[in-house]
């Protein structure tokens, strides 16, 4: 016996965006296609998580955000995580699209692009259908084929041959209004020898329960380098869903730096596939939990050119009766001679009532390898506290200095100094300190 799925969305409503958009006919098939895959394939099955009994059907509708000119206008929401003085090369999608632009004349110049995509669709159509869920395929499961029918607003970076961006691109997502869908879609592409940073934030406001459906690719080309920095802050009524995925070829690198610090139910997948000889990636995580939220982390590298390196590092800490299940995967597939997998795996327990598991997972297909894991669960270490109050130091205070000693190796890596401190703030915020 089979049972219906409901989806969320129509076939005519997604019909209406993509002509409203006038986007390519290849586009509007696409769509139509993830949301017929939606019907018909199941949710991912996590370790010991039922996203059945989360709230997945708030995804409502797409709503056009006017464009904004200044940075003054900017919602206040915004102008708290940005810097204008160093606001050079940001983009800020508000709900369904890219509301404000400030990208300098210095990037086109060296023939990057960055804008947001539903406009590189437009003006680059062909470069876009070269890559767009190609890392992150729609048969994947009920979640990516639905964002692939869905998706809105969105990121496209292309970074040329050889071009090395200096400054971090910057982007802002931000929800404000639980009736509009908020899918962002980013794209990244780095062509050879090139490199760029990217940071992102994203946000939310207002009540209402919602679903943030995003996807995240990256393409990095022979001999690139790319530093993928991103930050997720939103409310206790938002389910975060968050797929980001890697392609790296000869002799490239790609280094995430991710703080989830939601404070409703979390989905997170971070994988890198390192395709080509002599790739590398380096994945550093971290999240805070606290009240009844639930959160399942992946982070993932899977190995299958020559002389492969990747690294990972997951630190979580949780609080009153939250749950987080963080998994680390290795894989190497055969074939994949010298390759160099390691990963670790902490969690620090604030709360008795709390839960956190720790899965480090290594499935090894070739003989010739190194790999190894690390993982821990456990309290504040009292001697460590014992040890700060006897030089003078109260006990809340040695408290917060061990946990966000904890947190500084993901914390350090954050390539802009403003947003690393808004870090802290948000931790030391979610967690009552």
């Amino acid at each position: 016996m089979s049972i219906e799925t409901i989806l969320p969305v129509d076939r005519q409503s997604v019909s209406a965006q993509s002509e409203s958009k006038q986007e390519p006919q290849w586009m509007s098939e696409l769509r139509l296609k993830g949301l017929e895959l939606a019907g018909a394939l199941e949710l991912p099955k996590l370790e010991k998580t039922r996203l059945d009994r989360w709230s997945l059907d708030g995804y409502g509708g797409y709503k056009h955000t006017d464009l904004i000119k200044t940075y003054n206008e900017l919602p206040e929401a915004a102008k708290e995580l940005l810097n204008e003085e160093n606001s050079a090369n940001l983009l800020v999608q508000i709900n369904s699209n890219v509301a404000y632009s400030d990208v300098k004349a210095e990037l086109a110049a060296q023939g990057v692009l960055f804008l947001e995509l539903a406009s590189a669709l437009q003006q680059h159509g062909d470069l876009i259908k070269s890559y767009f869920m190609q890392a992150v395929k729609q048969d994947e499961s009920r979640i990516s084929a639905l964002h692939s029918a869905i998706w809105n607003g969105g990121i496209f970076i292309y970074v040329p041959k050889n071009v090395k961006v200096e400054l971090p691109l910057q982007a802002l997502f931000l929800s404000n209004d639980a009736q509009a869908t908020f899918a962002p879609h980013i794209l990244i592409v780095a062509e050879a020898n090139s490199s760029v940073s990217f940071v992102d934030n994203w946000i939310s406001t207002e009540e209402g329960q919602r679903v943030a459906n995003g996807v995240i690719e990256v393409f990095v080309k022979q001999g690139a380098k790319v530093r993928y920095a991103s930050v997720h802050s939103l409310s206790e009524q938002v389910t975060d869903l968050t797929y980001r995925r890697a392609v790296v070829e000869n002799d490239g690198r790609m280094e995430w730096i991710v703080g989830e610090l939601n404070s409703g139910n979390v989905l997170s997948d971070t994988t890198s596939i390192l395709k080509g000889g002599g790739s590398s990636s380096d994945a550093k995580v971290i999240c805070v939990g606290t009240n009844d939220q639930k959160m399942n982390l992946t982070t993932r590298a899977i190995h299958f050119g020559r002389s492969t390196n990747s690294d990972m590092i997951t630190r979580a800490v949780m609080r009153d009766k939250s749950t987080a299940i963080i998994n680390g995967v290795t894989k190497i597939e055969k074939g994949a001679t010298g390759a160099n997998g390691q990963q670790t795996e902490k969690v620090l327990m604030l709360s008795p009532h709390a839960r956190g598991d720790a899965n480090p997972i290594l499935l090894i297909d070739e003989d010739d390898v190194k790999c190894g894991h690390a993982a821990s669960v456990g309290q504040v270490n009292p001697e460590q506290i014992h040890y700060l109050m006897s030089r003078g130091i109260a006990k809340s205070e040695a408290q917060r200095l061990i946990i966000y000693g904890f947190l500084a190796p993901v914390v350090a890596e954050l390539p802009i100094e403003k947003l690393a401190a808004k870090l802290q703030e948000l931790v030391e915020r979610k967690l009552g300190q």
